[in-house]
């Protein structure tokens, strides 16, 4: 399974971006996508997720009405758009593929994760 997270960037305080994550080597739409997020000096820290049939989005508080998870199965890609971004969003953000059809924010529910990508937002 190879996941390749790709949108990060540099951005002002206000704008947006949006990350993409394509799947492959495992049935995309069997399973639950998620992204998490480092900061220098923290842990990783849950973003979003999704379930395997779209229905059911989990964000985590910080971010809730400001981003947005989605999938296409035909793309086998999941994105992640990220509007309102504050300096406080900067991070390296992961995508990773669990091994369940339900979102969880639990890292452990995921087994496999990509390089991630830079997302740095100036004040």
């Amino acid at each position: 399974v190879q996941l390749q997270a790709s949108g990060g960037g540099l951005v002002q305080a206000g704008g947006s971006l949006r990350l993409s994550c394509t799947s492959s080597g495992r049935p995309f739409s069997t399973y639950a996508m998620g992204w998490f997020r480092q900061a220098p000096g923290k842990e990783r820290e849950f973003v979003a997720a999704i379930s395997r049939g779209s229905s059911t989005p989990g964000y985590e508080d910080s971010v809730k009405g400001r981003f947005t998870i989605s999938r296409d199965s035909a793309k086998n890609t999941v994105y992640l758009q990220m509007n309102s971004l504050k300096p406080e969003d900067t991070a390296v953000y992961y995508c990773a593929t669990s091994y369940r059809s339900g979102y969880s924010s639990a890292s452990g529910q995921y087994d496999y994760w990509g390089r991630g990508t830079q997302v740095t937002v100036s004040s």
